[in-house]
């Protein structure tokens, strides 16, 4: 394992980078026959960690934004081969089959690499030229107060969200919400105060704490 002299093979003596970097790219172009050759071939050569790490990967790599959803199924079928492992139950193999399938059909976007790369070098182009915007300067911070900004700057300026997919009666409970809050001078921010609980008297009985 020494120096330049190392070469990691699989069972088979495919040159382990290069099986990686076919495995990948074939779920990159949907070639499911391609992907689960080599998905069969890191399996028997007892690489089944490696590979959920790789797909856990590629599920934000080159599926992300393509299909949100896949990274959330591809851990809970993480989650599923874990317990069938724990279980010594035969049938582990297939949700980890399963998730390479997924990766494989999945609608692809490779945004959120080239996010990596591009807002990584944004920032040190402009860290120390890039100021907190206006609107940041709200009632919670002691800029913001200082500037006299309350309630109705929180809720036009603060509270200001995009892209909007509101819920029924969310326009109604806006305007309720702030007439409200000028009324008390609640902060909507914060927690809202529960009544303390009274321990000095434990329940009696099983039937109370259930029942209570």
């Amino acid at each position: 394992m020494a120096g330049n002299n190392f070469h990691l093979k699989t069972k088979n003596g495919y040159d382990f980078f290069g099986a990686t970097s076919a495995l990948q790219k074939s779920i990159r172009r949907c070639d499911e026959d391609e992907a689960m050759f080599w998905f069969v071939e890191f399996h028997k050569s007892g690489f089944t960690k490696y590979l959920w790490k790789r797909m856990i990967i590629i599920a934000s790599e080159d599926v992300g934004l393509g299909d949100p959803d896949v990274i959330t199924r591809i851990m809970a079928l993480k989650t599923s081969y874990d317990y069938l492992l724990k279980e010594k139950n035969e049938a582990q193999i297939l949700p980890l089959i399963q998730a390479v399938l997924t990766l494989v059909r999945a609608r692809k976007s490779r945004f959120i690499d080239l996010a990596y790369s591009t807002y990584w070098f944004k920032h040190r182009e402009q860290v120390g030229k890039k100021q907190v915007p206006d609107y940041a300067w709200d009632m919670h911070t002691r800029r913001g107060k200082k500037m006299g900004r309350g309630l109705e700057h929180f809720y036009d300026e603060g509270a200001k969200i995009n892209n909007t997919n509101k819920v029924d009666r969310e326009e109604e409970f806006e305007k309720l919400a702030l007439e409200a809050d000028q009324q008390t001078g609640n902060d909507p921010t914060k927690e809202m105060q529960l009544p303390k609980e009274d321990n000095s008297k434990p329940p009696d009985t099983q039937t109370e704490i259930f029942d209570s």
